[in-house]
């Protein structure tokens, strides 16, 4: 029921665990078919009676995700009906997420940085190899983080905390996210698997009925403070991207220098 998919990998097994991975390498940096493929995949999934559980993974051992793609960012300076567009299709797809009624767990094998941290955090449950980085640097790209890393951070480690990494875009090693309480736990890389998929394996021979349900409750009060903010956040960063220093950020990085903000 997913032949519609060609921007993300399938493993469909037999016990109803359903594995989705990210390959786009090196990074996996998050491009428009993906976006859509992942948004309609969550939609779907809740009408598939095969799978139970969604693990959702990258390619390789360097990123999970790194987000978006820099380069294309600097395409999109000069079209910016494209961008918005953008904005709007992270929160249809952190939306998705949030009403998606069967356990999500991200296996974060590398990196996840921008939309791909949001994304990993937006799940149920998540487990990281030691020694990645969790981070949302959109602040250091000139865009506020209005794709949903203002709602989720402060929510899983308290605004004090959370107003530090998002307004300076600092990442966070995996064993420092565990302890924090970023995400679940943070092991070492040949364990990964045993801990990720053994807690899938674990859920899809569960009472599917009671933890769906247990799982949509949990949710219901972060929709609820999804839905009061999201718009307003996505507009936030649809403002910053007219900045001039978004602008100087992506052609600073671009060209391997620093960025000369000013604020403007």
């Amino acid at each position: 029921m997913y032949e519609y998919v060609t921007a993300l990998d399938l493993d469909h097994r037999e016990n109803g665990v359903l594995v989705v991975t990210f390959n786009n390498p090196p990074t996996n940096a998050f491009e428009g078919k993906m976006h859509t493929d992942l948004r309609r995949l969550l939609t779907d999934v809740n009408d598939d009676p095969d799978t139970k559980v969604i693990v959702l993974t990258g390619a390789g051992e360097k990123a999970f995700s790194a987000g978006g793609d820099i380069r294309e960012m600097q395409r999109l300076l000069a079209d910016k009906k494209t961008e918005i567009a953008g904005f709007v299709e992270a929160r249809r797809l952190l939306e998705t997420l949030l009403r998606l009624q069967k356990p999500l767990i991200t296996r974060l094998n590398g990196h996840a940085i921008g939309l791909g941290a949001t994304v990993a955090l937006f799940a149920d449950l998540c487990y990281a190899a030691e020694g990645i980085k969790i981070g949302d640097p959109h602040v250091a790209v000139g865009y506020a983080a209005g794709d949903g890393g203002a709602l989720i951070w402060p929510q899983l480690i308290g605004y004090m905390r959370a107003r530090e990494f998002l307004l300076t875009g600092d990442p966070v090693l995996s064993q420092d996210a565990a302890q924090m309480g970023l995400i679940n736990r943070a092991v070492p890389r040949d364990q990964l698997d045993e801990v990720a998929y053994g807690m899938a394996d674990r859920l899809a021979g569960g009472a599917s009925v009671a933890i769906n349900l247990t799982k949509q409750a949990i949710n219901l009060p972060l929709r609820r403070h999804f839905e009061g903010l999201i718009d307003a956040s996505v507009w936030y960063e649809a403002v910053s991207s007219f900045s001039d220093d978004h602008a100087e950020a992506v052609n600073a990085f671009v060209d391997k220098r620093p960025p000369q903000f000013t604020g403007k």
